[in-house]
């Protein structure tokens, strides 16, 4: 949402909108010139000039009182989706998309094409790391988008090129069944403009199943990954080696051999790279600057990022919020950390913790020390005996390296009781509990602070 409001105001429109509280991507609208108000109103609607088109997204509830304002007064009331889509008009478009990877490689899609000169406008789910924002409104003819699958909504776009990073099930609340989950992307390919092509990892079976079906129905198709044939127009993954605390990339392009220098770990984040170099291809950038763009990739605010380190311990920030989002990305800290691993893992929506709390368990038993917060709600209401508890039992460690703690505020405390020296501790879910690096970097601080001052007062002469 904030990334439409961005491009719009780019574009010289008067935008409005309204959120829950204060946040620096409110502070950052408004000094765009944007008219943002802190809660919801019915009085909200009338902050602009004339009367307004309302944009909402799924996360808004029917009866939010600005969207029943909005019916009652006749507005225009659209989906995020169809704005993003209206934005696009005219533009030569690129759509990431699948269950997990789509802000990461859109991400790098789009730092790899401005390398090559190029200003693309974007509009990415998360800001990226130099750049501080997820959107712009750019000169160039290209337009990269991420696209929401999680509500359908990525079937609004027409994009030249798509990248399918995987399919795998999620979102039912949604859908339904992991039937339809996967009809939805084969609904996505007959979006395409013809004589587009679909870019997708030839590792992961749904997006394999999707290549296929694309091939049946005439559409071009580049594949990316370690068991992507080598035939031209693919992206074979040949080796991936640590490189401090990011990797080293080997790869295949056009019977050619490349190697690449990623500032961040993790195979899952390497194939991202070779979906996004595919991608740039695709819209008319060389191979040698996509490579040089991918290598000078910073990362996403929320994608494994750094926060910060105290007392010896690092601590990181990750989105992950899927069983197979969080295996991976727990897999890749591994690799940046000589001692143990901690996280503290926020599940996201009561019926995902429903429907996942044992794969959930599966991925986080990764990890040396596993803390469990309750479930972050977002649109969702309770759901009787659902809880966090569900992940944790679920959490096959021995009992005292897995802790369920329902109050929020007692996380950094017991995190910052668990680290020692030399851990990396991770923060990890699509929730709050984003806010709670900080807090567990000033708790170790303290600590440590205390400890020095025992140990000067147990080192002073008797008297």
């Amino acid at each position: 949402m904030s990334g439409i409001a961005r491009i719009l105001l780019a574009r010289g429109a008067e935008v409005a909108g309204s959120d829950a509280k204060d946040s620096r991507t409110v502070l950052g609208l408004r000094a765009q010139g944007a008219k943002i108000a802190v809660g919801h109103a019915a009085a909200n609607l009338d902050q602009l000039s004339g009367p307004p088109t309302v944009v909402v997204s799924s996360a808004i509830r029917a009866d939010n009182p600005e969207l029943v304002a909005a019916h009652e007064r006749g507005l225009t009331v659209v989906h995020r989706a169809e704005a993003l889509a209206a934005l696009m008009t005219g533009r030569r478009v690129a759509c990431v998309t699948g269950t997990h990877g789509k802000t990461s490689t859109t991400s790098m899609l789009t730092v790899a094409l401005q390398h090559c000169g190029l200003d693309p406008s974007f509009a990415i789910g998360g800001d990226l790391a130099a750049a501080g924002t997820g959107a712009h409104h750019g000169a160039g003819e290209i337009f990269v988008a991420e696209a929401d699958e999680s509500d359908g909504s990525f079937l609004r776009f027409s994009p030249w090129v798509a990248v399918v990073t995987n399919v795998e099930a999620d979102h039912l609340d949604h859908h339904g069944s992991e039937q339809a989950y996967a009809t939805a992307f084969a609904d996505f390919l007959s979006r395409l403009v013809p004589g587009g092509a679909l870019v997708s990892c030839a590792d992961d079976p749904g997006s394999e199943r999707l290549a296929v079906q694309a091939e049946a129905a005439g559409i071009r198709v580049r594949r990316y990954g370690r068991t992507a044939p080598a035939e031209p127009g693919n992206a074979v993954l040949t080796g991936y080696d640590r490189a401090g605390t990011g990797s080293r990339v080997g790869l295949r392009l056009a019977e050619a051999d490349h190697e690449v220098v990623l500032s961040l770990p993790g195979e899952h984040m390497a194939l991202n790279a070779l979906g996004a170099l595919l991608a740039g291809i695709e819209l008319g950038a060389p191979a040698s600057g996509l490579l040089e763009g991918l290598a000078g990739f910073s990362g996403v605010r929320r994608r494994f990022e750094f926060k910060g380190r105290a007392a010896g311990v690092a601590v990181y920030d990750d989105y992950a919020h899927h069983p197979t989002e969080v295996a991976a990305q727990l897999k890749a800290a591994r690799e940046v950390t000589e001692g143990r691993l901690l996280v503290a893992f926020q599940p996201h929506l009561y019926s995902r913790t429903r429907q996942f709390s044992t794969e959930f368990g599966q991925a986080l038993a990764l990890a040396d020390e596993v803390v469990v917060l309750d479930v972050f709600a977002a649109r969702e209401d309770p759901e009787p005996g659902v809880s966090g508890a569900l992940v944790a039992d679920a959490v096959r460690l021995p009992a005292d390296q897995v802790h369920y703690v329902p109050r929020w505020a007692e996380v950094p405390e017991v995190l910052a009781g668990l680290a020692k020296a030399g851990d990396l501790v991770i923060t990890m879910g699509a929730g709050d509990v984003t806010v709670l690096g900080p807090e567990v970097l000033v708790e170790l601080t303290r600590r440590e602070n205390d400890q020095n001052d025992i140990a000067t007062v147990s080192g002073e002469p008797a008297r």
